[in-house]
């Protein structure tokens, strides 16, 4: 087996047995590639008798490459994975990775944008698109990261199988994970408005939302529209797509949503993943405190 075999089996492994997304899948297969060559082995027995210290050395590599602790931490948790595939291919009893924790990460807190910004944004990318069923494709494409916390690949790996619209929609997660969360009408409207503007038919099997020549839309495109539109309304470089999402969960957490019901609604495989929006929303009251307290603005 060469190096080519070897990354292609765990590319296949990844993709279709793990079903980790696109990007995942690139960045882990990158990361064996760069063990393979330093390596120069693609034998998986000797792969699978890797140690800590191979990989700390490994990951030194990559530190004097520039990385940060943000990137070492993704690199690790691909280099372990990888490990535990050449023990699982080479048949060992305890298929586990070599432990060795990972540099420590400082989890920085979201920065929501408001529910008036939200909506700008959408309708400010509506309004600069070069063609009006672009912008409407845009507008609908952010009202659902917003309006239904979804991840900006959830709204884009939607199908015609999707239609017709009701009050809730199935949103197929991390890991194939499917979950149910309700549509509000700004958003049907929004997607059906859509829908009568594009020029594409739409079949059950084909994306819901298209590029320009018809095929599926990317990533890139929709961050480049939401970094045109911040811009354009003067919102700082953190309003994301991504930044829609946790504006949805912070605002239903200010409003009252128990943890438990902001998990099944964001697709969180753990309660943990959400707890962080706990802090969000103290840093938002906390804000709020600052700039309108009599005796904090006397002393500012």
């Amino acid at each position: 087996m060469n190096s080519a075999q070897t990354l292609a089996s765990w590319e296949s492994y990844l993709a279709d047995s793990r079903r980790r997304s696109p990007h995942t899948v690139r960045a882990y297969v990158a990361t064996a590639a760069r063990l393979l060559e330093q390596l120069g082995t693609v034998d998986w027995p000797a792969l699978a008798r890797l140690d800590a210290g191979a990989l700390r050395g490994q990951l030194a590599r990559r530190r004097a490459d520039g990385i940060g602790n943000v990137s070492a931490a993704r690199e690790l948790s691909a280099l372990k994975a990888f490990i535990r595939f050449a023990r699982e291919q080479s048949g060992m009893a305890d298929p586990a990775p070599p432990r060795l924790r990972g540099p420590r990460i400082k989890k920085g807190l979201p920065r929501p944008v408001t529910p008036d910004e939200a909506v700008h944004l959408a309708a400010t990318v509506h309004d600069d698109a070069a063609d009006e069923w672009i912008g409407a494709r845009d507008r609908a494409v952010l009202l659902l990261l917003y309006g239904a916390g979804m991840r900006i690949a959830e709204a884009l790996s939607l199908t015609g199988g999707a239609l017709p619209l009701g009050e809730t929609i199935v949103v197929t997660g991390k890991g194939g994970k499917q979950r149910v969360v309700p549509l509000l009408p700004i958003v049907r409207d929004a997607v059906t408005d859509y829908l009568a503007k594009s020029p594409w038919p739409m079949d059950r099997d084909k994306p819901l939302f298209r590029g320009a020549r018809g095929g599926p839309l990317s990533q890139g495109m929709v961050q480049k529209a939401m970094m045109r539109a911040r811009i354009a309304i003067g919102l700082p470089p953190s309003a994301t797509p991504h930044a829609l999402r946790h504006s949805f969960a912070t605002h239903l957490l200010g409003a009252g949503a128990d943890l438990r019901s902001l998990q099944e609604l964001l697709g969180h495989a753990s309660l943990g993943s959400t707890q962080i929006y706990t802090k969000v929303d103290a840093a938002t009251l906390l804000d709020v405190y600052r700039n309108a307290h009599p005796r904090e603005r006397d002393q500012s």
